[in-house]
């Protein structure tokens, strides 16, 4: 099924897909005169190729993402050093769910693709099945460990035959992002699937 993604700020950069795979990327008028079968996703913002986070080993394995369920007892927020290190350790179960719950955490941020060695299985195992691209490591990692890093990585621009994988966000222009950083992300689109969209 075809699917046509604008943004309102970005209408020269609207992607018309067909499952996982990019048909086409064109401006808005050009695609649904092309295709005015395909289904239709608007969106605020602007539609970018998504970004890279170096950060997966940090954020994945380092960093506990309390589950909701535990919020009375551990707050809502990551938790990162000694205290997380002590979660792990009286419970190795929780790393597997704490990864999921980073990974969703990460697609909220427009992170459609990852870096850094991951050593547990069940990290790995969170990245596949979400389906984050891998890539490779920048050689210097400038800031902390975020999810939402300074400076952004974008992905290079989007292609017609290529994978259907891209983040939206609600600002004017790359310049706002940067500024305003990944935190305003509206969706996120994985192999044609729409993993993450701000309520």
């Amino acid at each position: 099924m075809l699917t046509l993604h604008t943004a309102d700020h970005s209408p020269e950069t609207a992607v018309l897909i067909d499952g996982a795979t990019i048909v086409a990327v064109a401006p808005y008028e050009e695609l649904t005169t092309a295709a005015p079968e395909a289904r239709l996703r608007r969106w605020p913002g602007i539609l970018t190729p998504g970004l890279l986070n170096p950060y997966a080993p940090e954020l994945l394995e380092s960093t506990y993402h309390p589950d909701p369920r535990e919020a009375a007892e551990l707050g809502t927020a990551p938790i990162t050093g000694e205290r997380a290190r002590d979660l792990f350790r009286t419970d190795p179960t929780r790393l597997g769910a704490s990864a999921r719950r980073g990974v969703q955490r990460m697609l909220a941020h427009g992170t459609v693709a990852v870096a850094g060695q991951l050593n547990s299985r069940a990290a790995a195992d969170a990245v596949r099945r979400a389906g984050l691209a891998v890539g490779q490591r920048p050689p210097r990692l400038p800031g902390p460990p975020s999810l939402s890093p300074r400076p952004l990585i974008l992905l290079p621009p989007l292609t017609a035959g290529g994978p259907a994988r891209f983040a939206v966000f609600d600002v004017e222009d790359r310049a706002a992002l940067v500024a305003q950083g990944a935190a305003t992300c509206v969706a996120t689109v994985l192999a044609g699937r729409l993993l993450y969209r701000r309520r």
